[in-house]
């Protein structure tokens, strides 16, 4: 139980950190912003592929953005405040090939977060996950954008 308690509260912090962006670069206005950590080695998860998906009104996945976490286990830039509309979208960590490039043989493919977006308005969503070989655990931190 102690342990639950820790994760979460490393959860909290990971994403009150997050929120403030790298200095000077404006990065905290994004409209969608994704933190990963590495539970194991206690650091932010460099290289995790992340993919955005859109659902579409067949309700089919549409691709909607990608990229990697930089050093910080950040990934700004996946869209913009036009472009992120009302909608469900899917976020998707490769964390099969993080893990396998770091010589662990993981147990999941991908940790995936569903969600609706901008269903009471314009909003910035900040979803953040700790990722080890065998769990993942996701949080996210929806504010209003600052003007």
């Amino acid at each position: 139980m102690a342990a639950r308690h820790l994760l979460l509260l490393c959860l909290g912090g990971l994403v009150f950190v997050s929120e403030a962006g790298p200095v000077g670069t404006g990065e905290s206005k994004c409209p969608l912003m994704v933190k990963v950590l590495d539970a194991v080695r206690g650091s932010p998860a460099v290289g995790v592929a992340v993919q955005v998906f859109k659902k579409a009104a067949d309700g089919t996945w549409a691709p909607f953005a990608s990229g990697k976490t930089v050093e910080t286990g950040e990934l700004h830039g996946l869209t913009t405040d036009e472009q992120f509309v009302e909608g469900m979208y899917k976020v998707e960590l490769d964390t099969k090939s993080y893990w396998k490039a770091l010589g662990i043989s993981p147990f999941h493919e991908y940790a995936e977060v569903v969600f609706t977006a901008n269903d009471s308005g314009h909003r910035h969503y900040t979803i953040a996950a700790l990722l080890s070989p065998y769990s993942y655990s996701t949080t996210a931190v929806v504010s209003n954008p600052q003007e």
